[in-house]
């Protein structure tokens, strides 16, 4: 008898655990895919996450894309505005606002024309009951790769003269030293 009614308790714990519902009147968590450090920015990485739905497979696809690349690229360019005012605060120049105005707009160009070494790193299909496609993509750039796209593009900009070239290769050179420091 004592062999029986263990198992039976056990089975009804189990039974009464599963069915108790959440009270949060957040709702239940939910798990979403391509979460976690692997999918997040670091000292060496960009990363972003694009996350998309609709009845068209390919649509949600290109929404997705056009999100994951929108978030590097605003990543990419809050980095170097902080990266920047830091360095004006640092070394105050009768220049400032122009080296500011002209960084930035060289920070703009980069990031709406070619992000450098873009990388998909993930990316996950889901098609659920009502026909709806889901799509998440994941991207990353090295910050390396990067910081040296932005030098190149600093010395071919016909709008800098010399001392805001110059400026502007010192901030790009401080971060770059930054992420080389760390090694691959």
């Amino acid at each position: 008898m004592k062999k029986t009614i263990f198992p039976l308790l056990f089975v009804c714990a189990v039974l009464a655990l599963s069915s108790c519902k959440s009270n949060s009147p957040m709702g239940d968590r939910v798990k979403e895919p391509m979460t976690g450090s692997k999918y997040e920015s670091n000292d060496r990485y960009f990363r972003a996450v694009g996350k998309a739905d609709s009845q068209d497979e390919n649509i949600a696809k290109s929404k997705a894309d056009l999100q994951a690349k929108k978030e590097l690229a605003q990543q990419v360019g809050t980095r170097m505005k902080v990266v920047t005012d830091q360095y004006l605060h640092e070394n105050a120049t009768s220049t400032d606002s122009e080296i500011n105005d002209k960084f930035q707009s060289l920070i703009r160009e980069v990031t709406n024309t070619e992000i450098a070494d873009l990388r998909k790193i993930d990316e996950a299909k889901f098609l659920n009951g009502e026909g709806r496609f889901t799509v998440y993509i994941a991207y990353e750039i090295h910050k390396r790769d990067m910081y040296r796209f932005m030098k190149r593009q600093a010395k071919l900009d016909a709008r800098l003269n010399e001392s805001e070239r110059k400026a502007i290769e010192t901030i790009i050179d401080e971060e770059l030293s930054k992420v080389e420091a760390l090694g691959d």
